[in-house]
C-alpha cells in the first residue's frame, strides 16, 4: 500500500483503471452524474478485451426484446441467472445487475452515439427455466472510426474475426455459418474507409460519448497500489514513462482493469488444470486484483473462467505474443468431430464454448492428466469444401495450410498426432450412423436452440451432423483457451469491493473481469461478459458519483 505523495500529478473526483466496456461505461455515467472523471489505460491502445469481442452486451428485459417479439421480466431474468450461478453468488447482487442492466443500456443509448440491435441469438441455456430464445443479446452497429479524430489511431484493432459490419448484418447473411455468402469487397471497402464492427464498434461508440464528454484517457498509465487515507482509499500510484505518477480521487476509484489470464503466477495460485491460450490483449494481468488484495479484498470465484476451445496459426502474433483464435466452425458444423488422445468424443462439440470448455478440465487419475486437453477437430473434404478454418483458409480453395495436420487415411491423421487410431476409426463409423440418422445418440449434438443456431440449416435433417467419409481427412489441435478469468474481488450491490468481513472498502469499486463474477461457473448468452462488465462499472459509477 503506498503512502500519499507530496503532490499529487492528477486530481479528479473518480478514477478509473481500464479503458473496455466496463471503464467507459462508468466514465460516461460518472461524469453524467456531474463529477469529474479520470480514465487510465496501462497499454498503448483504448478497448481492452472488448475491443477484440463480438461487442454484444447481454441485457435481459432491454428495451429493444419487443422489436423481436419477446417479452421478459426481471423474475425471469432473476430465476435464469440465479440457476446458472449454482450458489456462487448473492440474490442481492444478482437483482442489483438484472434490474440496473436495462436502465444502464438505455441511458447509454440515449446519450450516446450507440445504437444497438436485438439479435436472435438464443441465450446459451435458453431450455433453462427463464431463459429465452432471442432478443437478451444485443448487436452493435457498423462504426466510422473517422469520427474519433486523432483517437483512431489508439483504437485497439481486433484480429481477422472481427468484421467491419453490423452485427446485424452478419447474423442476417448467417456468415456465421456459411463465410461465402459474405460480400468480401464490400469488408474491404468498408475497412479501408474506417469502419468498424463488433467489438470495436462497441468501444468506438463509447469512446465518442466519452470524448463528447471533454473525457480523454491518460494512456499507458499502470495502476500499482492504492493509497489510503482515513480508512478510505482515496488515490492510486501509477507507472508512468517509467516513473511514479500519483492520482488522486477522494469520491472513488473504479477498478476495470480485466482478468489476470495473462498473469502465469496468479493462474497458478488460483486456476486449476491447463490454461496456456488467452485470446484476450496481453496486457490482462491482474493488476487490479493485486491491488485489491493488497488492501484486504475478499475474493471469490477464483478457478472460474470464461472459457473457450481454442487453436491457434503458429506464425501470427498479436502486442508480440501468440494470437489465439477461438473454434467455433470446426467444432460446430456438420462434418467434423472433435476427440481426446484415445480417439473418443467426450462432450456435445455445437455446445455453447465455456460449457465445452469445462469438459476440457476432466481429469483421469490413472495417467495423472488432463486427457481432453489438447483435443482434435477431426473433418474431412465435406468440411474443407464447404466451411473455413480458423477464419483463415477459406472453403474450397485448394489450398491447406502446412500448419494444419492432413492425411489420406484415418489411421495415417492417427498415428501423425497421437490419437488411438483404432478408437477413432470406430467413433467416426459411429458418428456417422448418427449423421445418416440426423440424431446424435450420444451427446445430442444439434438438439438444443444454440446448438441449432451455431448449425448449418442448410444441412439436413440436422444442422450440425454431417458424415466424416471423404479423403482427405484433417486433425486441428484444439487447447482450453478462455477469454479472461470470472474471479476477483467480492462486491456487492454499489460494487463497493467488500474487505474479508463483507464490509466495503470505502472509496474501492470494481467491474468487468477485475471483480468477482456474479454469473459463477455460467454464461448465460452472447456478450454476457460485456452486459455484466458495462452494467457493474454504471452501478460502481452511480454510487461513486454520489
Amino acid at each position: 500500500m503506498a503512502t500519499k505523495p507530496e503532490k499529487w500529478d492528477i486530481e479528479t473526483d473518480v478514477l478509473i483503471a481500464g479503458s473496455g466496456g466496463a471503464g467507459l461505461t462508468a466514465a460516461i455515467i460518472a461524469h453524467d452524474d456531474g463529477v469529474k472523471v479520470t480514465v487510465i489505460e496501462k497499454s498503448g491502445k483504448i478497448g481492452g478485451t472488448t475491443a477484440v469481442s463480438g461487442g454484444i452486451p447481454w441485457v435481459p428485459n432491454n428495451h429493444h426484446m419487443a422489436d423481436v417479439g419477446v417479452s421478459d421480466s426481471t423474475e425471469e431474468a432473476f430465476t435464469f441467472m440465479k440457476t446458472l450461478a449454482q450458489g456462487r453468488a448473492n440474490d442481492d447482487v444478482i437483482k442489483a445487475f438484472v434490474e440496473n442492466a436495462p436502465v444502464m443500456i438505455k441511458h447509454i443509448e440515449d446519450h450516446t452515439p450507440l445504437k444497438l440491435d436485438a439479435l436472435q441469438m438464443p441465450d446459451y441455456k435458453a431450455e433453462v427455466n427463464g431463459g429465452k430464445m432471442k432478443g437478451r443479446s444485443l448487436g452493435p452497429p457498423a462504426f466510422d472510426s473517422n469520427e474519433l479524430g486523432e483517437w483512431r489511431a489508439k483504437m485497439r484493432w481486433g484480429t481477422a474475426s472481427i468484421l467491419p459490419m453490423s452485427y446485424a448484418e452478419y447474423e442476417a447473411t448467417n456468415a456465421i455459418n456459411c463465410p461465402m455468402v459474405l460480400d468480401y469487397a464490400m469488408l474491404a471497402e468498408r475497412m479501408s474507409k474506417g469502419i468498424m464492427g463488433m467489438g470495436m464498434s462497441l468501444i468506438g461508440n463509447l469512446l465518442k460519448g466519452c470524448l463528447d464528454r471533454g473525457i480523454e484517457p491518460v494512456m499507458e498509465t499502470r495502476g500499482l497500489e492504492l493509497i489510503i487515507e482515513d480508512d478510505r482509499v482515496i488515490g492510486m500510484r501509477c507507472e508512468k514513462d517509467g516513473k511514479d505518477f500519483f492520482i488522486r480521487a477522494p469520491k472513488g476509484i473504479i477498478l476495470a482493469t480485466g482478468g489476470f489470464e495473462w498473469d502465469d503466477e496468479l493462474k497458478s495460485h488460483f486456476l486449476p488444470g491447463p490454461y496456456t491460450c488467452p485470446l484476450t490483449p496481453p496486457s490482462c494481468e491482474g493488476d487490479g486484483l493485486r491491488m485489491a488484495m493488497a488492501v484486504g479484498a475478499d475474493l471469490a470465484n477464483m478457478s472460474e473462467i470464461w472459457g473457450v476451445p481454442t487453436s491457434f496459426v503458429p506464425t501470427e502474433e498479436y502486442d508480440g505474443k501468440q494470437l489465439y483464435r477461438i473454434t467455433m466452425a470446426e467444432r460446430c458444423l456438420p462434418h467434423t468431430i472433435m476427440v481426446n488422445r484415445y480417439g473418443k468424443r467426450f462432450v456435445d462439440e455445437a455446445h455453447n464454448y465455456n460449457d465445452v470448455a469445462k469438459v476440457f478440465r476432466t481429469f483421469d487419475p490413472v495417467p495423472f492428466d488432463h486427457t481432453n486437453d489438447p483435443a482434435w477437430c477431426v473433418f474431412d473434404q465435406q468440411y474443407r469444401d464447404r466451411y473455413w478454418v480458423l477464419m483463415t483458409s477459406m472453403p474450397g480453395d485448394g489450398i491447406d495450410p502446412e500448419w494444419l495436420p492432413k492425411a489420406d487415411t484415418l489411421d495415417e491423421l492417427a498415428n501423425m498426432v497421437g490419437i488411438d487410431s483404432e478408437n477413432l476409426k470406430s467413433t467416426i463409423d459411429r458418428f456417422n450412423e448418427f449423421a445418416r440418422e440426423g440424431v446424435d445418440r450420444d451427446f445430442d449434438r444439434g438438439g438444443t436452440a444454440y446448438d441449432k443456431y451455431c448449425g448449418d440449416p442448410r444441412s439436413k435433417p440436422n444442422p450440425c451432423l454431417g458424415t466424416i467419409e471423404q479423403p482427405p481427412f484433417y486433425a486441428l489441435p484444439v487447447y482450453i483457451g478462455t477469454i479472461g478469468t470470472k474471479g476477483g474481488p467480492r462486491t456487492n450491490v454499489n460494487g463497493q469491493v467488500l474487505n474479508v468481513f463483507g464490509e466495503a472498502i470505502e472509496g474501492l469499486y470494481a467491474a468487468g473481469n477485475a471483480m468477482a463474477s456474479v454469473s459463477g461457473p455460467a454464461y448465460g448468452g452472447g456478450g454476457f461478459t460485456i452486459g455484466l462488465a458495462m452494467t457493474w462499472g454504471y452501478i460502481a459509477a452511480k454510487h461513486a458519483a454520489q
